[in-house]
């Protein structure tokens, strides 16, 4: 079995954009053209695991004028022949709704994992005729890799999130943050705080993380400043942030997306297979923080 990586995103929806509409752009995906290539989706299959639906399929990337080599039996020689809509590249994926997640493969020199997120969302997006809606997927970031970066900056510079309305999981230790959003009916929320002269912001983020992986139930005695918790909220794959500081000399940016979770599996997944693998990591990732779904808190 020849294996390859698979990163673990949340799919955000905005604008007319819904779970329902999603599952069916999925199964009925638009053709898209960048540059020499077109993209769609293909090789859908759907199933369950304990009675939450999955559905798996192919981000495929093709040539609609291909050119192969052919044996002439006749003379005994080589020939250029045309193929349409010849296959370049394909990276599977599964979208499990329960955790607005997907995990896809990132096939080196074809479809890196962030032209896997751009063609994806483009794809959506132009099944709707990119008419009022707005498909991201942002990464889900490894809690260890990213405090461990965070932890070497001696004095933080510069702290930003961009987060948007999670749907069906929040975070606990961010759900203050989460029903201001709510109440507020933002589609996005932007922070950014930054500080020039010595001392550096004074954040609790590596506090909090450290505390969650120590011990999943952690409960903060005060609720984390809104800035911390944005920070929190993009880690959990809900939008993105960084963090700016220095590490001896240098200043060294530290963003969400760029420690992100991933597992190892099979390149040719059965995709049953797949699902099942992509519902334990998203277990994990919901035990490991105690994230929630509605009506839970």
């Amino acid at each position: 079995m020849r294996r390859g990586r698979y990163y673990l995103g949340r799919v955000v929806k905005l604008g007319l954009l819904d779970q329902a509409k999603l599952v069916q752009a999925i199964r009925d995906s638009a053709i898209v053209s960048v540059r020499d290539y077109t993209w769609t989706i293909t090789d859908i299959e759907e199933g369950t695991l304990d009675s939450q639906p999955y559905i798996f399929g192919k981000l495929s990337k093709f040539s609609q004028e291909g050119h192969v080599t052919v044996v002439d039996e006749e003379n005994k020689s080589q020939l250029d022949a045309i193929a349409p809509n010849l296959l370049k590249a394909s990276s599977p994926f599964v979208f499990m709704p329960e955790y607005s997640g997907i995990a896809y493969l990132n096939v080196w020199n074809d479809i890196k994992e962030g032209v896997f997120r751009s063609r994806f969302k483009a794809i959506i997006e132009a099944t709707y005729d990119n008419f009022f809606v707005d498909c991201t997927i942002e990464p889900i970031a490894d809690y260890r890799t990213f405090v461990m970066k965070v932890s070497r900056l001696a004095r933080l510079r510069e702290i930003s999130a961009k987060v948007h309305p999670p749907n069906p999981l929040f975070g606990r230790i961010w759900r203050n943050l989460d029903r201001y959003i709510k109440r507020r009916n933002a589609d996005e929320v932007v922070v950014k705080e930054t500080k020039e002269s010595e001392g550096g912001i004074q954040s609790q983020v590596v506090v909090l993380i450290n505390a969650i992986l120590d011990d999943q139930s952690f409960e903060p005695n005060d609720s984390p400043d809104i800035t911390d918790a944005a920070l929190l909220m993009a880690a959990d794959g809900y939008g993105t942030g960084k963090v700016i500081g220095e590490d001896g000399d240098s200043l060294v940016t530290v963003r969400t997306g760029d420690t992100q979770k991933s597992f190892l599996f099979d390149k040719k997944p059965v995709p049953s297979e797949l699902a099942l693998k992509a519902k334990i990591a998203f277990k994990r990732v919901s035990a490991e923080r105690d994230m929630r779904h509605r009506g839970e808190d």
